[in-house]
């Protein structure tokens, strides 16, 4: 009987192990996994030029300027020194300014719709 009991114990005690182990590792596994997060076909320095080259009033309803504007902003920016940052063009620069401008949204959300970190957005 006691032979039993200490079978069941020790059985028991591999199953609340082995439990804890996968439960760890489910909690702990996405950390270590490097699963790409932005992943969208469309780029935003294609979402620019899709604006750009699209239908006139696309960009005003999006950035909330129109195609000159921008464009006139951009260069002016240009003007004064601005330009490539960490890989992202000016004029991407300008969109994701004049975006957050517009809608208001979190650093997450334009990260996802431009297609960078947080942490780029964010500077």
């Amino acid at each position: 009987m006691a032979d039993q009991w200490h079978s069941h114990a020790i059985q028991a005690a591999g199953i609340f192990v082995h439990t804890l182990v996968a439960g760890a590792i489910a909690f702990v596994g996405p950390s270590y996994r490097k699963i790409a997060y932005h992943t969208s076909i469309l780029t935003g320095e294609g979402w620019v030029l899709e604006l750009l080259n699209g239908h006139l009033e696309q960009m005003h309803t999006e950035l909330g300027v129109c195609v000159p504007v921008f464009q006139q902003l951009v260069l002016e920016l240009q003007e004064i020194g601005l330009g490539l940052s960490r890989h992202v063009s000016l004029k991407e620069q300008v969109a994701i300014f004049l975006y957050a401008s517009v809608t208001g949204l979190s650093i997450q959300h334009l990260g996802e719709h431009f297609q960078h970190s947080n942490e780029m957005i964010s500077k």
